[in-house]
């Protein structure tokens, strides 16, 4: 059951901030207002822009301070984690600043670019697993007498450390009324939502999942962590499957509100922070735009501060989120044209498309589909177009031409 005392004190992130007040390894990272995002949210809009942090997220926050409490402490010469990678990156980096070596247990199926990264900040990588579950069960059985054990949220050491982003949030905008933070595991929202209940408790704290990965809302309404055998996001950040005792109390006790988002939100809110704001942002950190741009919460005429937590992209998941999103936006359209298979007919359907001044990125004949008569083919295009105004346009002209035409983006 839930402890009945706090497990985490403001003092406990006062002294994580003291212990981890070194530039070259946590530094300060910037806001920047949005007034793109002050018009589509109907609010002020201020992104906390921690995905600028040098592991490219905040986890290095409590690693450092967890890291550095075993080291002032003694006789520790190697620290164990399991991590779907930004936890693992800034384990890495805080064990090799520190001195100590690092292991660190990652799924098979992590994305490259976070398993070359935490290689590169010093540490022994494992894969194994389908999931971060399983990574987690072989990592704790790597640890013996000399190494330490770096959970990525059940540990009032790494919570208090993430709470020195809820000082620093504090300090930029003293008077924000909203903060909205991504939940995996609970670690980073309940230690900003501790900070911010000394600080300003006035001001709201929104912890947001991805819709396929929540756990929260079912751990709150069951009193106890609920835990999901399989999760299923683009974010792969915050895919824990899980919360602890310890981080749903302090969500319990600390956070006003959770909500979700798909994963067509989030890919929105990729690509909407590429184009608006110039930032690179996975999937975990994009969910708190997508939060606030979503029907779950209002920030209308308020000061909203989303938090972007991580930019570790993996590029063949950008890939993969910009054609959703530009799919999504009808920027990408695919339309199948039935026709009667005879010579010339590809140029006049072609010919058509080309009058709206856009471009074919595709074009194939399908003659093997069962409800074609004989003689019939379906030609399918993929084509480039300015939006759905657009690609409206054109399914008109071509169904005005005689054709009978589908739309096939979904």
């Amino acid at each position: 059951m839930r402890p009945d005392f706090e497990p985490l004190s403001f003092d406990d992130i006062k002294a994580a901030r003291e212990r981890i007040d070194d530039d070259s390894v946590v530094k300060r990272t910037p806001i920047e207002r949005s007034t793109s995002l002050d018009e589509l949210a109907g609010g002020e809009v201020h992104l906390k822009m921690e995905h600028l942090q040098w592991t490219g997220s905040f986890k290095t926050r409590g690693a450092y301070n967890k890291i550095a409490r075993c080291v002032e402490r003694g006789g520790v010469d190697r620290v164990v984690a399991a991590s779907a990678g930004n936890h693992a990156q800034g384990v890495a980096l805080a064990a090799t600043k520190l001195g100590v070596e690092s292991t660190i247990v990652m799924p098979k199926g992590a994305p490259q670019a976070k398993v070359d990264a935490t290689r590169g900040y010093g540490a022994d990588v494992e894969l194994v697993g389908a999931d971060f579950r399983a990574a987690m069960d072989h990592a704790k059985k790597l640890v013996d007498s000399d190494a330490e054990f770096v959970h990525a949220y059940d540990d009032p050491a790494i919570v208090a450390g993430q709470g020195t982003l809820g000082i620093e949030m504090y300090e930029d905008l003293p008077d924000v009324d909203t903060v909205v933070v991504p939940i995996g595991g609970g670690g980073l929202v309940s230690g900003i939502a501790t900070a911010f209940a000394e600080l300003s408790p006035e001001t709201r704290i929104v912890g947001v999942q991805a819709a396929d990965a929540a756990t929260v809302p079912g751990s709150l309404e069951a009193g106890h962590p609920v835990a999901l055998d399989e999760v299923e996001t683009i974010a792969d950040g915050i895919a824990t499957g899980g919360v602890s005792e310890l981080t749903l109390s302090l969500i319990e006790a600390h956070v006003d509100e959770v909500v979700t988002v798909t994963d067509g939100e989030i890919a929105r809110a990729i690509l909407l922070l590429l184009e608006r704001s110039k930032q690179l942002v996975e999937g975990a950190g994009a969910s708190s735009v997508a939060a606030i741009l979503g029907d779950e919460l209002d920030v209308r005429r308020e000061t909203v501060m989303p938090l972007l937590c991580g930019g570790n992209l993996d590029m063949t998941m950008l890939q993969t989120v910009l054609v959703h999103a530009l799919t999504d936006r009808e920027q990408l359209l695919r339309l199948r044209v039935r026709i009667t298979d005879r010579p010339g007919k590809m140029e006049e359907v072609s010919g058509i498309i080309a009058e709206h001044g856009v471009n074919i990125r595709t074009v194939r004949h399908e003659r093997s589909a069962p409800e074609l008569d004989v003689g019939e083919a379906y030609l399918v295009f993929q084509i480039e177009t300015s939006g759905s105004s657009q690609s409206q346009a054109i399914v008109r002209a071509i169904r005005d031409r005689g054709y009978r035409i589908k739309h096939v983006n979904s």
